[in-house]
């Protein structure tokens, strides 16, 4: 089933235990999923925890996620289990402070993303980026679900982040890689070669290189990949630890039975194998900065251009809870930035950027549109607009984008949700509700599809009315 210069490679790695990684690759994958407290308090009542993260869940079985609505609302990311390990090490070696500043590199699809948003808070600053473009727009629709409105999204080579010499607090890459880790799917096998192990091994020191000068003295870089290759892990940062003044970092994991601790000559790594924890293949190591690193000079404290109206102003924050001073208005289109004019007048001159921040509104003819943005922020203020509260087929129609009866709705824009969270918005023109969730990310999965008898369950209610609609 595996490549035989894989299985000869694993069983010459002498923290693996050869055996119990390949018997534990045959086996299905575990599903798991994290849970966004800022949305949603519920815990699945069929589940086990994840032992390294206090909002991370086992399911039993993988449920027909599309289906249900609370995942189009950002209560919670389907995401693989070991990947949220981030949290432990962001927690032991990450100071957080107003103002903080994190990229993410290699963001897409948004697992680790929307965990490091949580993790920074509400004043801290995430770059997302994504080199390619379909796959920026994936993580910008993940970031944008998720609602802490505390990231920016951007498509970039990492050698665009160059010049932002000691911006960042923290980066996170974590790397694109052999996926050796990802066995379980037959696609990831048929795609391994002891060659493509050594591009990407390449690959990954020419991604370090490029973003290193944008991490500030006494900078976190946490790097991680998927696979099990020395090549691409613990040979790659000491590597870089050759060329670069850095200190590797130690993880207390000592409350996480399983995690392999990799030693290599004094570069410390630590790994995930299947056969001793349950979840996919991980690596993972934290550097230190500790050489001086000269503070970008290219720096500009002229004020936005795009300056917004008085009335536009008085708008945004009567919605929001937003702080005036980051509110921009690039085009006709009014964001919350999470960070100040500067940093906007910087990033925004040299990184293309998906999304700025937080959609507010758009101005059109004299009238202000709310975004869909704007319905997923934790910071939209309660009773602005109006809410209609759907039941789950009426909720999956919504998500469809079919048409909704105004019922007794009020006239104009009206917010949708399903159990008390916001789904979007639509506008009441008197014979009917316009249905505004965005286009591209509506469901295509017939909503009219058979109960999901594997759906996760969030309650006792819900596991009542699920066995009612199965015995129908």
């Amino acid at each position: 089933m595996f490549p035989e210069r894989f299985i000869n490679r694993i069983q010459q790695q002498r923290y693996i235990d050869a055996e119990s990684l390949l018997k534990a690759l045959e086996a299905e994958s575990p599903v798991s999923v994290r849970v966004n407290r800022s949305k949603w308090t519920g815990s699945p009542l069929r589940s086990t925890p994840v032992p390294w993260c206090s909002d991370g869940f086992y399911l039993g079985k993988r449920p027909k996620f599309t289906l249900d609505p609370l995942l189009h609302a950002g209560c919670y990311y389907p995401q693989e289990a070991c990947g949220m390990f981030l949290g432990q090490v962001f927690k032991q070696v990450v100071p957080v402070h107003d103002g903080i500043r994190v990229l993410d590199l290699c963001g897409a699809p948004g697992g680790k993303a929307t965990h490091l948003s949580y993790l920074i808070g509400a004043q801290g600053m995430l770059v997302a980026n994504e080199v390619i473009r379909q796959r920026a727009y994936i993580l910008n629709e993940n970031i944008t679900k998720w609602g802490l409105s505390n990231a920016i999204v951007t498509q970039n080579d990492p050698s665009d982040f160059g010049f932002l010499h000691g911006f960042f607090d923290m980066i996170l890459v974590d790397a694109p890689c052999s996926g050796e880790g990802m066995f379980r799917d037959e696609v990831a096998v048929n795609e391994w070669s002891v060659e493509n192990g050594a591009l990407c091994s390449e690959r990954q020191r020419r991604i370090l290189m490029d973003v290193w000068p944008s991490l500030r003295e006494n900078g976190i870089l946490v790097y991680s990949t998927c696979t099990f290759n020395p090549g691409e892990n613990e040979e790659n940062i000491k590597w870089l630890i050759s060329k670069q003044e850095a200190e590797s970092v130690s993880i207390d994991i000592s409350d996480y039975n399983g995690i392999t601790e990799i030693d290599h000559e004094g570069i410390l790594g630590y790994g995930f194998y299947p056969g001793k924890i349950k979840g996919e293949g991980l690596f993972i190591s934290v550097l230190r900065k500790t050489g001086r690193q000269n503070i970008i000079s290219e720096r500009n404290k002229k004020g936005s251009d795009n300056k917004l109206t008085r009335e536009e102003r008085s708008v945004a924050l009567d919605w929001t809870l937003f702080k005036e001073e980051n509110l921009i208005k690039p085009g006709d289109t009014v964001f919350y930035f999470p960070g100040n004019n500067e940093d906007y007048n910087l990033l925004s001159k040299r990184l293309k950027m998906v999304s700025p921040g937080t959609r507010i509104f758009t101005t059109k003819q004299n009238k202000y549109l709310p975004s869909h943005d704007l319905a997923m922020s934790v910071s939209l203020k309660k009773n602005v607009f109006p809410s209609i509260d759907l039941d789950l087929p009426d909720s999956l129609s919504y998500l469809h984008r079919e048409s909704i009866g105004p019922g007794n709705s009020e006239k104009g824009w009206n917010l949708i949700s399903y159990r008390g969270v916001l789904l979007g918005f639509v506008n009441n023109i008197g014979n009917r509700l316009n249905n505004y969730y965005p286009v591209e990310w509506r469901i295509r999965m017939d909503p009219s599809s058979k109960v999901d008898k594997d759906a996760i369950v969030w309650d006792n209610s819900d596991l009542n009315l699920l066995n009612d609609l199965i015995d129908l």
